[in-house]
């Protein structure tokens, strides 16, 4: 079941949901819209390994924006830092940014119940396109968890993605073995 405003509020008001900055007028009638940041990465190496930490280049969106290029695979990050305790977070593209041929994630639209960071997002383009820091990317929509839950993210061990930060995180696939 997804969460209403008023279920989102409760859960803000109890702490089982933080944002952070949280701006009220943000809040839609079951999402709350995030934005992105000043924050990009483009991968240095033109082929990426699995096994192998990809390095990254940090690109900051200036006042006057910065074009995004088709077949170019971006990294962003939301302003929001966000943590979920009781219920599971999704993250979708607003239209408007669809509209614009934007996609803000590759497959990484589902958070976990314990996740406390900010999104880094798989952003690509179709064509060119032109974003700013701050313009709104993307919306939270939250799922309430039925049981009771044993392993939350950022109690996990062996979770890679713990580290609070406000820049895009490139992958760690190579922290898996396989």
């Amino acid at each position: 079941m997804i969460l209403s405003d008023k279920k989102i509020l409760d859960s803000i008001k109890n702490k089982q949901i933080v944002i952070e900055p949280f701006d009220r007028q943000c809040l839609g009638t079951n999402s709350y819209d995030v934005h992105l940041s000043k924050y990009l990465a483009v991968y240095t190496d033109a082929v990426l390994d699995a096994k192998k930490h990809n390095q990254i280049e940090e690109i900051i969106i200036p006042e006057e924006g910065y074009v995004l290029q088709p077949g170019t695979l971006y990294l962003g990050v939301t302003q929001e830092y966000t943590e979920t305790h009781n219920s599971v977070p999704f993250l979708e593209g607003k239209s408007s940014v669809g509209r614009l041929g934007i996609d803000i994630h590759a497959t990484a639209g589902k958070g976990d119940v314990g996740f406390c960071n900010t999104w880094t997002l798989e952003i690509s383009c179709v064509h060119p396109v032109r974003v700013y820091a701050g313009m709104p990317v993307g919306q939270l929509i939250y799922f309430g968890v039925e049981g009771d839950i044993e392993n939350y993210y950022n109690k996990k061990a062996n979770a890679k993605y713990n580290q609070r930060t406000i820049k895009p995180v490139e992958s760690m696939m190579w922290k898996n073995n396989f």
